[in-house]
């Protein structure tokens, strides 16, 4: 079974790069979200195995949002991203649930499956 991602970015054109990106690597995308209010009523009706965060989102920031989706589903992996490298230290994101910190300019170069495949 393909895994079952939710894409979360208020960039519409990232998220349609990313969706090509992972549907071409053989995820199933479930959800895109542009908000963290989107994403969680997004994954409480149709929960995914994994979830594909961007770090500033209009209403909050993707280390809540990684914080709020892990409480509901703790197997939940999570990967976060920003435009901006500098957004998530290394000890944010070793408090955080996720599992890993991608660029969006690196996305296309990085194996996600050492994160997304379980």
């Amino acid at each position: 079974m393909r895994t079952r991602i939710v894409i979360v970015d208020d960039d519409t054109r990232f998220r349609a790069l990313a969706r090509t990106l992972l549907e071409a690597a053989g995820y199933a995308i479930v959800a895109e979200a542009a908000t963290g209010a989107e994403a969680l009523a997004a994954t409480r009706r149709d929960p995914p195995d994994a979830a594909l965060v961007d770090v500033q989102l209009p209403d909050g920031n993707g280390l809540a949002l990684a914080r709020a989706l892990a409480a509901r589903d703790s197997d939940l992996r999570i990967i976060l991203t920003s435009a901006d490298p500098t957004l998530v230290p290394a000890a944010a994101l070793a408090e955080s649930p996720a599992l890993a910190f991608v660029p969006k300019d690196k996305l296309a170069v990085t194996d996600l499956a050492q994160w997304l495949d379980g």
